[in-house]
C-alpha cells in the first residue's frame, strides 16, 4: 500500500536546510537593495523609457507590428522549451522527485513561476508594441491579451515536454512563427511603409470582449495542463533542472563557459554522427572546422535568414547599421569556434599533431573568417539593393569585415573562464568586479579593427576605393598582430597570458 506523504513539510524541511547559512536580515536587505535599484533607475531612466514604450505619436504600422510578434513569441517559445519550462531546483530533484509525495503538487509552484514570468515578459513586449502601433486608449486590453498569449504560449510548451510528437511541433511552430516575422519585416521594409492608421483598429468593446474570451480560454486550458501535471516524464523533469540548475550556477558564479559548455554537449549528445575523414587538402584543424560547418545545417540557415536584419535596422541611427554589420560577422564566425575553446582547455589535440599555437590559431581562424565574408557579403548586398547606403563599392568591404569578425569570435573563444582573481573597482554605485567585465570584452574588442566601415557608416558619404584598401589593410595588419602577439612558435597552449 502506497502512502502518500504530506508535501508541504517536506518541502519547509529541505528550504530551511538549503537556507540555513542566510539571515533574515541579510535577505531582507537584499530585497530592499533590489527595490531601491529599481527606484532609482527608474527615476533616472523614466523619460527614455517612455520614449521606447510609449511615444507620444505612432511610428509602427499593422504588418510591422505582427512581425515583431510572431519573431518576439516564438523565441519566447523557444525560451520556453529549451528551459523546461516544467522544473525543480536540485535539492528537490534528487530528494523528492522519487518521494511518495503528490507529483501534482510538486510541480505546481515551477508551473506558476514559469506563467508569471511568461505573463510578465509578454505584457512588457506588448507594452512597447502597442505604444508604438496602437491608439493609447486601447492599450490596456491589448497589454492584458498580450499576457494572456504568453501564458498560452507556456501551456504549449508544457504539453510539448511530455512528448516527443508534439515537441517537434512545437519546435516547428516556434521556427516557422520567427520566419514569417521576419519576412513579414523584410517585405514591409523593401515596400512603401504606410503611416499608421488608428482607425483601423476595432472598438474598445471588442477588443475587451476578445480578451475576456482569451481569459476564460486560458483558464480552462490551464485547469486541463494542471489535472494533467503529474504525466510529465521524469526524465524531462530531471533535462530541465539541470539546464535550470545550470543557468543559476552561471548566473551567480559569472561564468558563461558553464551554459556555452551545456548547450554543446546538450547538442552533440542527441546527434548520431558517422565517420567522415577531413579533406587532405585542407589543413588538418581547417578541416575539422569545415566538418562541422558541414554538421551545423540548422545554424548556417539562422544566419542566412539574420543576413537581412542590417537592412531591417536601416531606419535607425546610423551607429546602430554601424555596430551591427561587425557584430553579425562576429556572430557568423563563432559557428566552429568550439574547436578552439576545446584546444585552449586541452591542448592534448595539438601536441599529437606537432602544431604550436601560432599554426593551430592559424589554421582554426580559416572557416571563421571565410563565414564572417559570407554573412557580411549577403547583408552588404542586400542594403546596396536597397538603397540604404550610399553609392560605392561597399561590398568589397565583406572581405576585411569577415577577417575581423572572424578574430573577434576566436578571441572570444580564446577567452576561457572568468577571472574573479583580479582587483575590484570601487565606484560611487559600489565595488564593481573587474573579471567579469575583462570576459565580457574579450572578444568584442577585437572589432576595433572594423572601426573604418563604422566611420564610413556614421559619415553617410560615397565609399571611396581608399577607405576599402585602408580597411583591408587594417584587417590584415591587425590579424597578424594579434597572431604574433598572442601565440608563440616555441609552445602549444592556446589561452591567453
Amino acid at each position: 500500500m502506497t502512502v502518500i506523504v504530506e508535501l508541504r513539510p517536506v518541502r519547509r524541511w529541505l528550504h530551511q536546510r538549503q537556507v540555513a547559512h542566510r539571515e533574515r536580515g541579510a535577505t531582507l536587505g537584499n530585497l530592499y537593495f533590489a527595490t531601491l535599484f529599481c527606484a532609482v533607475v527608474g527615476a533616472m531612466l523614466h523619460e527614455k523609457l517612455a520614449a521606447i514604450f510609449w511615444p507620444d505619436t505612432l511610428d509602427l504600422g499593422a504588418w510591422p507590428a505582427l512581425g515583431l510578434i510572431l519573431i518576439i513569441g516564438g523565441f519566447l517559445l523557444t525560451a520556453m522549451r529549451a528551459t523546461g519550462p516544467v522544473t525543480l531546483g536540485r535539492p528537490a530533484a534528487y530528494f523528492l522527485l522519487t518521494a511518495p509525495v503528490s507529483r501534482r503538487r510538486l510541480l505546481l509552484p515551477s508551473l506558476r513561476l514559469a506563467a508569471l514570468t511568461a505573463a510578465l515578459v509578454a505584457g512588457l513586449v506588448s507594452t512597447a508594441i502597442a505604444g508604438h502601433a496602437a491608439p493609447h486608449h486601447l492599450a490596456a486590453p491589448l497589454i492584458i491579451g498580450g499576457a494572456l498569449l504568453g501564458v498560452v504560449l507556456l501551456l504549449v510548451a508544457v504539453v510539448a515536454q511530455r512528448s516527443d510528437r508534439w515537441a517537434a511541433v512545437t519546435d516547428w511552430f516556434a521556427t516557422t512563427a520567427v520566419t514569417l516575422g521576419l519576412a513579414t519585416l523584410i517585405f514591409d521594409t523593401i515596400g512603401e511603409v504606410a503611416p499608421p492608421d488608428p482607425g483601423a483598429w476595432p472598438a474598445r468593446p471588442i477588443l475587451v470582449t476578445v480578451v475576456a474570451s482569451l481569459a476564460v480560454l486560458v483558464a480552462a486550458c490551464g485547469a486541463l495542463i494542471v489535472r494533467n501535471l503529474a504525466r510529465t516524464p521524469d526524465a524531462r523533469i530531471l533535462d530541465a533542472a539541470k539546464i535550470t540548475g545550470t543557468l543559476f550556477d552561471s548566473a551567480f558564479g559569472i561564468e558563461p563557459s558553464f551554459v556555452i559548455d551545456m548547450v554543446a554537449r546538450h547538442r552533440w549528445s542527441r546527434r548520431r554522427l558517422t565517420s567522415a575523414r577531413p579533406s587532405a587538402r585542407l589543413p588538418v584543424l581547417t578541416g575539422q572546422d569545415f566538418l562541422m560547418v558541414r554538421r551545423r545545417g540548422a545554424r548556417l540557415l539562422w544566419l542566412l535568414a539574420a543576413t537581412p536584419v542590417p537592412m531591417l535596422l536601416a531606419p535607425a541611427p546610423d551607429w546602430v547599421l554601424a555596430l551591427a554589420l561587425p557584430i553579425g560577422a562576429m556572430i557568423a564566425g563563432g559557428t566552429t569556434t568550439a574547436t578552439v575553446n576545446t584546444d585552449a582547455g586541452n591542448p592534448v589535440l595539438l601536441r599529437l599533431l606537432g602544431l604550436n599555437s601560432r599554426q593551430a590559431l592559424l589554421q582554426r581562424l580559416w572557416i571563421p573568417a571565410v563565414l564572417g565574408f559570407a554573412w557580411s557579403l549577403i547583408a552588404l548586398l542586400l542594403l546596396q539593393t536597397g538603397d540604404r547606403l550610399p553609392a560605392g563599392p561597399w561590398w568589397l568591404l565583406s572581405v576585411p569585415l569577415g577577417i575581423t569578425g572572424g578574430v573577434a569570435a576566436v578571441r572570444r573563444a580564446r577567452g576561457g573562464f572568468v577571472r574573479n582573481d583580479l582587483l575590484p573597482l570601487d565606484t560611487p554605485m559600489g565595488t564593481l568586479s573587474t573579471g567579469p567585465l575583462v570576459h565580457a570584452v574579450a572578444g568584442p574588442d577585437a572589432l576595433i579593427l572594423a572601426v573604418p566601415t563604422v566611420v564610413a557608416i556614421l559619415q553617410d558619404t560615397p565609399l571611396s576605393w581608399t577607405m576599402v584598401l585602408f580597411q583591408t589593410a587594417l584587417a590584415v595588419l591587425g590579424t597578424r598582430a594579434y597572431l604574433a602577439g598572442t601565440t608563440d612558435p616555441e609552445r602549444v597552449e592556446l589561452n591567453v597570458r
